[in-house]
């Protein structure tokens, strides 16, 4: 089990918590300004921003890194205060996997463009940016000058300069000096494949586990299919589903529609 790291974003002293956690490459930082947007809406609620193992200030835990081994760490840290998880694309899958271990006190579960099914073809799919951030990380310098220079090297690769300033904020300098990327991309993959494998539409639509489930569909973003929101058109009522007018990088595209989204979500289904 790892060790996460958490920063806690509230006003005042609430007695109820989001735990909000992020995507692969990303760090609980990375929500920082949605989450205190979100508590100035909402300052009866206080954001608690994880670093999920292997990313951010996080311990790196131990092997094998898979969904399993993320979902045991994140519900190590739940306690009868925090009333909703919420995970952005790998971490909505830990998240909904979390749910699966988490007291019956937990409220709600909130998926944001994050998928329960497998894809073993995903990696291979040219239009996966997720897989194919990584393949361009693996290709690059281990090195670089300036962030600025990682920076210019993903948007020429075809990728958003939003996205490669997000990605730029893992170029950190090391013991000596240099900038570098702090991700084990080894271990990435590793998670990775266990995202790509694993099913969980049984943790998904088990009306028994604690709390509703709050499935966020960004529109543009292929990662939710078409056969996976049928099935959630179809699901139990303890599955609720919501769009966002946005790719898969919801946070960087629309974050005041996502801040819009959980504050009346928050406000209306957790009393």
């Amino acid at each position: 089990m790892a060790r996460l790291y958490q920063e806690r974003i509230a006003r005042d002293s609430p007695q109820r918590w989001l735990l909000l956690t992020h995507g692969i490459y990303g760090a609980g930082s990375n929500w920082r300004g949605i989450a205190r947007k979100l508590v100035e809406r909402r300052p009866e609620w206080g954001v608690l921003l994880v670093d999920l193992r292997q990313h951010g200030r996080s311990e790196p835990g131990d092997a094998p890194h898979t969904i399993d081994a993320c979902a045991d760490d994140i519900a190590a840290v739940l306690d009868p205060s925090i009333k909703a998880i919420a995970g952005h694309s790998f971490g909505g899958k830990v998240v909904l996997a979390a749910r699966a271990k988490a007291p019956p006190t937990l409220q709600q579960t909130w998926m944001l463009d994050s998928s329960p099914s497998p894809n073993p073809t995903a990696a291979q799919d040219p239009a996966n940016s997720v897989s194919r951030v990584l393949s361009l990380m693996e290709r690059l310098p281990a090195t670089w000058a300036k962030r600025d220079d990682f920076v210019n090297a993903v948007i020429a690769d075809g990728h958003d300069a939003g996205l490669a300033q997000w990605l730029a904020m893992n170029i950190v300098p090391d013991a000596g000096g240099a900038l570098r990327n702090r991700l084990d991309l080894a271990a990435i993959r590793e998670m990775l494949a266990s995202y790509y494998a694993t099913d969980l539409w049984s943790v998904a639509l088990d009306p028994a586990l604690p709390g509703t489930l709050e499935v966020v569909i960004a529109d543009r973003s292929p990662t939710i299919d078409a056969a996976a929101r049928a099935r959630f058109a179809q699901a139990p009522s303890h599955v609720h589903v919501h769009y966002v007018n946005a790719g898969h990088w919801l946070h960087i595209e629309a974050p005041a529609t996502v801040v819009e989204l959980l504050d009346q979500g928050l406000s209306t289904s957790v009393a």
